[in-house]
């Protein structure tokens, strides 16, 4: 039974046993565990009874001692208190809380419930009466800590009992390396070793550097270390806190074994090309990968072979169809690739697969591995955009590290955990499964050494510890759950706006308002319901909600497979005016780029900017009032363009820089006169032609780089590109695919690669200060044009 802070009861049972002493001193020096609050839900926290006046005796003790406590007198403001406090230490809640109809009838079981789903270890007292014990149900006794009598007890015992409780659930909070960081740093100890700064000493002997170190606050300059501190261990070695921090990760991630790397999912794709596959091998190579694959290949110089994902009328990255993992579909491409000598013999050694896409598509990964079962020994999931999938069922099945009886591929994630989770800049990590294709780690590890630098950022591996511990147990699912709501809402939103828009009294050209791109109806047990009407704990928890049906023509991507893709909700495609539904193009429209530097000068900053469509990200750190911010802005730049306000007022910067272009001219006739553009060159139905045929493959792309390096290249205008075999890969943004890789070349039948860059060529001299960008294409400006180069082999 759980214990109470009585005197009279048994130590052992009725109240948590202390920590070491030595740690509660250290977290006593330790001045920012001070800010871990304590709850008191108490709704006679402010009546003149003697119950009110012992529990405000018992709040004054706790801030005696520095200790913060955080009141709330309802059930609701309780749960509301936690939400927005989830770094709270201890919890007090009064067992005979009234319930108000303005709350929803909680009780003080509900509001435990509620609390215990979210953090199944945070202490949690009730305040009650002896006599009441045995009244309470077993369900609650067995999910609280203890009980507090505060009309039988000192304040300051009872404060005393909080405190240790608070202090023993905070001995938990930090994991492995992040505690043996703080551990060392707060030592003080004097430095012999690099880097130069010495923890920040170094700076503060320049005013350049004393701002710096101002910037950035003493302790993050202190943890600042090199791989000379045998106490946090090697990440090389994987030894020591930071080898205990990812097997931590491990078990947390469902992974075999985990490696944290510093260098971003870049870094990680490396390791597992360079450690599965060598010179000649065959990849499988999703035609949609991010160019680290390629870069990979090309250090390996293995021959790629390509899966063509699918591409809509916006321009948005669809799945690669199922059909192109059958074993017959895959022998076929390998017959048909003339830089492989023998493809009777030739088997594939790894396939590379991004899931999700850029746009949010996730695969079933269950489907693939059965499909490639006995195709290839070894499965790599490029999962930058995706590491939070394991954490929420939405998503079970359709993540690398899925729990599995079956013994297929190894299968090897690689995840951005800065870009999704909560981790620095380039916090990656790797997770394997195992499967037939044998990983030695001592073998392995060579390739890790390859792409880890030997002076590895200490705050970035603390960073993916504390990720790590932030979503391990049900905090994971929580966290994740939080950003799915937050996305529900906000589509929800958009599609109502619209509804209302429609409904309103305006003149009909400014009826318009921007789209999601989402399901418009949603099918539940008993009938099929508009998005907006259909329920939040539907759209939360059930995948079929977001699946991409094959009749369905939102997405636009014909002949889709029954439940093997499914759009990931957090990830928010909006679209603007401009395209027909099904393909062709409007007469008016407004190009996204426009939108989004519009955005942007308002400080909303997108992920991604496609012709007619822009992606925001619910990741973890969304806030109702980010999203409320964005609704804001798009209502804002809608009514500067039905009034045609000028580009003055919209865009001062950009009429500054380049009056001559653009004074004088409204918003509205800007988008116009750019959306004329893009129709007259048919952009959407060239971006599709773009992706619908690979050039052909003339080298290997390690030929293709060798000949870049050892200068047997010429720089060659983007018109004169057909008929040339290219050496670098050239990537445009949007929508930040590759159009043509190392080795390949354009022909009659690719000539719309040629095209499209051409017609970003022209884009930047008519548009100055919307230019594209253009990986792998070197930009010489001069009188007013732009002309791409791109290098091709010398012949």
């Amino acid at each position: 039974m759980p214990g109470a802070l009585g005197r009279s009861c048994c130590p052992d049972q009725n109240i948590l046993k202390s920590p070491p002493e030595s740690i509660i001193q250290e977290y006593d020096r330790m001045d920012y565990l001070e800010e871990f609050p304590v709850l008191f839900i108490d709704d006679e926290l402010h009546s003149d009874t003697a119950e009110g006046r012992a529990s405000r005796e018992i709040v004054k003790e706790l801030k005696k001692e520095d200790f913060p406590v955080i009141e709330a007198l309802t059930a609701r403001d309780g749960v509301h208190a936690f939400l927005s406090h989830p770094h709270a230490s201890c919890i007090i809640i009064d067992w005979e809380l009234t319930p108000e109809a303005t709350d929803g009838m909680l009780t003080a079981g509900d509001v435990i419930d509620l609390i215990r789903e979210r953090n199944p270890k945070i202490p949690i007292f009730l305040n009650t009466e002896k006599l009441a014990i045995s009244a309470i149900p077993l369900g609650v006794i067995s999910r609280i800590d203890g009980y507090i009598w505060k009309l039988e007890d000192t304040p300051g015992f009872i404060a005393g009992h909080i405190k240790r409780a608070a202090k023993n659930y905070l001995t938990d909070v930090l994991p492995p390396f992040f505690q043996g960081l703080m551990d060392y740093v707060e030592e003080y100890r004097y430095s012999w070793h690099t880097p130069g700064h010495m923890g920040g000493v170094a700076f503060l002997k320049s005013a350049a550097g004393r701002i710096f170190y101002s910037f950035f606050g003493e302790n993050a300059l202190r943890a600042d270390l090199s791989a000379s501190v045998p106490e946090l261990g090697s990440l090389l070695e994987h030894s020591g806190v930071v080898g205990e921090a990812e097997r931590k990760a491990a078990e947390v991630f469902g992974a075999d074994r985990t490696y944290f790397v510093t260098g971003g999912t870049s870094a990680a794709n490396k390791i597992v090309s360079l450690a599965t596959v060598t010179g000649g091998d065959v990849v499988l190579v999703d035609r949609n990968c991010h160019k680290s694959v390629m870069h990979a290949i090309i250090m390996a110089g293995a021959v790629p072979v390509y899966l063509i994902p699918a591409r809509n009328e916006y321009g948005i990255i669809g799945p690669i169809y199922s059909r192109e993992f059958r074993p017959d579909v895959i022998k076929e491409k390998i017959r048909n690739c003339p830089l492989i000598e023998d493809p009777a013999s030739q088997t594939v050694r790894l396939a590379v697969i991004t899931n999700s896409t850029y746009d949010g598509i996730c695969y079933s990964a269950e489907r693939i591995e059965e499909q490639l079962r006995d195709v290839v020994p070894y499965l790599l999931f490029d999962e930058a955009w995706s590491g939070y999938a394991r954490f929420h069922p939405l998503y079970a099945g359709r993540f690398g590290m899925h729990p599995t009886d079956v013994v297929g591929p190894t299968v090897f994630a690689t995840q951005s955990t800065h870009k999704v989770l909560a981790a620095f800049s380039q916090g990656s990590m790797l997770h394997v499964r195992q499967g037939r294709g044998p990983v030695d780690h001592p073998r392995f590890n060579e390739a890790f050494m390859m792409f880890t630098s030997t002076s590895p950022q200490y705050t970035i591996i603390a960073s993916l510890d504390v990720a790590t511990k932030m979503m391990a147990g049900h905090s994971g699912k929580f966290l994740v759950e939080e950003a799915i709501e937050e996305a529900i809402v906000f589509r929800k939103k958009m599609v109502t706006v619209a509804e209302e828009i429609r409904a309103s009294p305006l003149p009909a050209e400014n009826y318009w308002w921007f789209t999601v791109w989402q399901p418009d109806c949603i099918m539940d047990q008993e009938a099929e319901q508009a998005l907006p009407e259909a329920d939040d704990a539907l759209l939360r928890n059930h995948a079929g909600c977001w699946l991409l049906h094959p009749y369905d023509a939102w997405h636009g991507f014909d002949g889709i497979e029954e439940g093997y893709a499914m759009l990931d909700p957090i990830k928010v495609t909006i679209l603007t005016p401009g395209i027909r539904p099904g393909g062709g193009m409007e007469d008016r429209g407004i190009p996204a780029g426009i939108v989004t530097k519009y955005l942007r000068k308002s400080g909303i900053v997108v992920e991604k900017t496609g012709y007619y469509s822009f992606l925001v990200l619910f990741t973890l750190g969304i806030t109702k009032g980010k999203s409320g911010t964005l609704l804001a802005e798009l209502f804002r730049f809608k009514a500067l363009y039905d009034q045609n306000s000028p580009l003055e007022e919209v865009f001062p910067d950009l009429v500054r820089q380049y009056p001559t272009r653009y004074s004088g001219r409204g918003l509205a006739d800007l988008c116009q006169e750019m959306h004329g553009y893009l129709r007259e060159k048919s952009i959407a139905d060239l971006v599709r032609r773009v992706y619908a045929m690979l050039p052909e493959p003339v080298m290997t792309p390690a030929e293709a780089y060798r000949r870049l390096v050892r200068g047997e290249v010429t720089a060659v205008p983007v018109s004169e590109l057909e008929g040339r075999t290219v050496a670098a890969m050239v990537v445009p943004y949007p929508p930040g695919i590759p159009v043509i890789m190392p080795g390949e070349r354009c022909g009659p039948a690719t000539r719309a690669v040629v095209d499209y860059l051409v017609s970003l060529e022209e884009f930047d001299s008519l548009f100055p200060g919307f230019e594209s960008e253009v990986h792998g294409a070197d930009v010489v400006a001069g009188d007013g044009r732009r002309v791409y180069y791109i290098y091709c082999v010398t012949p």
